[in-house]
This record gives C-alpha cells, structure tokens and sequence, in this order.
C-alpha cells in the first residue's frame, strides 16, 4: 500500500511505512476483542473521562498536532487547527451526551398484556473503520468518539500518505486513559482488510472515501453478514435565488468551494444560480477566487492549499481538459499558482450542458461548476441531477421559502443560507451514491449497537 509521508508543498518524502504483518493483524483483532469484553461493561463515567481528557490534550497541542495534518496532506495551517478544535468537540460531545443518548428506552405497548418492554442499546464489538486523508483526524473522531462510548472496540485503516496521523491518534487515545487493544492503527494490505472483515470477532465496518472503495468494501463485508456505514462521494449543490444576497452569497460561494483546496466531499461544487441575478453573481464569485493566495500552506497569507498529491492535481487536470472537449467552457482564474508543489490553478467551468458527463463528476479541487437556471424550479431540477445525494446549500432572503426549497432537494443535509457545514453537534450523511448511513449525534453513536428489546411479562399473561 505505500504508506509514506510525503510533503503536498515540496513533494519531499518525509518517511515511509512498512506494510503490516498477517501476523500483526490476527495479533490486533485479538487484542481488540480482548478489550471489547472488558470495555463493553466499563461504566459511561469511564468512557467519559476518556473522551474528555483526548479533547483536553488536542487543546492543549493543537499546533504540534495541526502541523502534522498540514505536513502530509497540505492543508492550511489555520484550517489544521479547525480540524484538530472540531475533533476535540466531537469528543467533548460524547463525553457529556453519550449516556443519555444510549438509555434504555421503555417502549409504548398499546396491549397491557404485552409486558413492560424496554429497549437497551448494547455494543456489537470489533469494528473497522476505514477512512480518507482530506480531514485525517476529524475523520478518526468522529467514529471512535460514538462508538468507544458505545463500548465497541476499533482497528482503524487510514489513507496511505497520511500514516503519522493515524499514529499519532493511537497515542493519543493511549495518553487519554483508553485500554490497550480498543483503538489500535494498522497498516493494512488490500487483502489483509478482507481478513480483518472475514473474522466473525469482528462485527461492522465503517466507511469514508470514494464510490470505487465503498463497493469494494460494502460487498466484502456483505458476503461477511457484517453491517456497514459508507460516507462516500459528493457534488453539492449551492443555489442562489434571485432575492439573495448576492455580496455575501458570492463570499460564502467561494469558502464553501475552496476551503481545504476543495478537497471536501461537502464543498460547493454546483453552483447553480437563477438566471435574472447570474451575470452578477459570476462577476462577484469571479473576483473573489482571482484573490485566493496559493503557496505555503504554513504562510498565514496563504488562502488556497495545494492538493494532497500530484497524482491528485494531474486527475482534476485530466478532468477539466474532458469537461471541455465536451463543450464546457475553462476559465482559469487569479494569479498563477507556484510550479513547485501540488497545485491546480482555481478553474470556473461554464456551459455545462445536460448532455455533458462531467456535470455529474465530483471534482475534487478548485473546479466550479457554475449553472445558470431559468428559475426556482429549473434551480431544483438542476440540483437533482446527479448520482449524489450528500449536502447542499439554498440562499435566499426569504428563509421560509429556502425551507421550502431545501425540502425538494434530494440530499441528506441542506443548509439555508450557509455552505454545508460541519460541526460537532449536527449529524452528516447523504443518501443516492454518497452512501448509507449516519456519522454523528444519536444517529451516530447506534449505528454499531445491538437495539435489543427485554420485555417482562405476566407468568398468567396469554399468549
């Protein structure tokens, strides 16, 4: 699998990582499962006080900790300390929620001859979570945090070049009081994930990444009977109505596109914008990605990141140059970006037409996609159209009417008058080919828990 270091800014490899051993992985799975049938029955105040002090070290490391993300993916060193303050509140939210989140539920029977039934919400065991490189610990977080206080045990297989990440988290999670054995990082073959899948200790698989990983690993674990959540692709649709704001709206456009150089399955991918306010709203937008600053991502000047890899930069490439032998139109926008290092200069793509492929590609860097609709309605139909279903963005003055609109789009989350966001304390999934399944809150923490029902009856109840 390759697992290196290797810096996005210089293109330097800074370290490299053996592939685990077979015998490494049977030795992880057993320690997990070891921990889980001791985990499993530790009360909610030890979970808690794990998660509070994990959140507790981010805070007080945060740069060390954030430094490492911008090293070996590129990201800009303010958005690394978002990530590193977003996973400590993923932790934080756990440790004060996860309690109440998992009480027993005494059900409603409608026949008093049913009994008293409740509903206790037990964990399953060993799970393997698998997850991509563009947010490397909110990622971790946002499965551990649920599902260790859950009671589950975790073995994580993280992307290939961001592999000190993934090991600073175990010592993290050591430092924080967990047991050893409940959260372990592995570097895993491809094979070597199917055995982990293949072992009856190990009950789920949690997924983020791209369609091609998800298939892959949903069938694996299907042939398996083991459950899964996929958190897979995304080209949001960010829709602008003629009553909106179209200043701010224009700011917000260019954040919601660019932050983290676009490499985010939530970014704004589609703009979509109502006929009567589209040639001002392009010339807003248009101005206001000329004045993003690649370069050092280190550099507190610097607003546009490189990508994470130059295999990445030479795919959006490739993707553009498609986009437009099919008819779009490229306009490359704002100062040329450094040659050194894994840049795409900021791209705008115009006439997409319905009958162009690339309208349902998910480009993964700074590439817009801006759509002129005739109307509400034609904004709506634009928005649908495509295989993804994960966020999408409404603005408009009228916020009972952006409800409305949000309503009719087919998505997992939408946000009036904002660009998707993610936080802590708000749950994240979609629907069509971005998955299944939902990471966060209470929707989170029981995806991987056994909802059993406990019922006690009369001895003289009839049958």
């Amino acid at each position: 699998m390759a697992y290196a270091t290797t810096n996005p800014y210089t293109g330097e490899v800074l370290a490299t990582f053996p592939d685990a051993t077979d015998n490494e992985v049977r030795q992880a799975i057993d320690d997990a499962h070891a921990a889980f049938l001791d985990w499993r029955d530790t009360p909610f105040a030890t979970r808690t006080a794990v998660m509070t002090k994990a959140a507790q070290i981010l805070r007080a490391e945060a740069d060390d900790f954030a430094r490492l993300l911008t090293l070996e993916m590129g990201k800009l060193f303010a958005e690394a300390k978002a990530e590193v303050e977003l996973s400590a509140a993923i932790f934080d939210y756990y440790a004060e929620h996860a309690e109440s989140l998992l009480a027993p539920e005494k059900l409603p029977v409608s026949d008093p001859r049913s009994g008293d039934a409740v509903l206790v919400h037990q964990p399953l065991g060993v799970l393997l979570a698998i997850e991509p490189w563009n947010f490397p610990y909110y990622q971790i977080a946002r499965i551990i945090a649920p599902q260790l206080s859950a009671g589950n045990t975790v073995l994580l297989k993280h992307a290939s070049n961001v592999p000190q990440s993934a090991a600073i988290f175990q010592t993290l999670m050591k430092r924080a009081g967990l047991p050893d054995g409940a959260f372990r990082n592995l570097y895993p073959t491809r094979g070597q994930v199917e055995m982990i899948l293949n072992d009856p200790r190990v009950c789920g698989a949690a997924l983020t990444g791209s369609e091609g990983a998800g298939s892959v690993i949903a069938s694996q674990a299907g042939k398996a009977l083991k459950k899964t959540t996929m958190e897979l692709g995304g080209a949001d649709a960010f829709v602008v109505l003629e009553d909106a704001d179209l200043e701010k709206t224009a700011k917000w456009a260019v954040f919601g596109r660019h932050w983290n150089a676009g490499q985010v399955c939530v970014s704004s991918k589609r703009v979509i914008v109502v006929d009567a306010v589209y040639d001002r709203f392009l010339e807003l937008y248009t101005a206001g990605v000329a004045a993003l600053k690649a370069g050092d991502p280190m550099d507190p000047e610097t607003t546009l990141a490189p990508l994470s890899s130059q295999g990445a930069a030479k795919e959006i490439r490739e993707n553009i140059a498609k986009a437009v032998a099919h008819g779009a139109t490229a306009t490359e926008v704002g100062p040329r970006v450094p040659e050194t290092g894994a840049f795409v200069q900021p791209t705008i793509l115009t006439g997409m037409t319905g009958d162009n492929p690339a309208r349902l590609w998910e480009f993964f860097g700074p590439v817009s996609m801006i759509f002129r609709a005739r109307d509400e309605a034609d904004a709506i139909r634009i928005a649908n159209d495509t295989p993804y279903g994960l966020g999408g963005s409404v603005f408009t003055k009228d916020t009972a009417r952006g409800v409305e609109v949000a309503k009719k789009i087919h998505t997992g989350m939408v946000f009036v008058n904002h660009p998707t966001m993610v936080k802590a304390d708000l749950p994240f999934g979609g629907v069509g080919r971005s998955g299944y399944g939902r990471e966060l809150i209470g929707l989170g923490i029981k995806e991987f828990v056994n909802h059993k029902l406990i019922d006690v009856v009369d001895i003289d109840a009839p049958f």
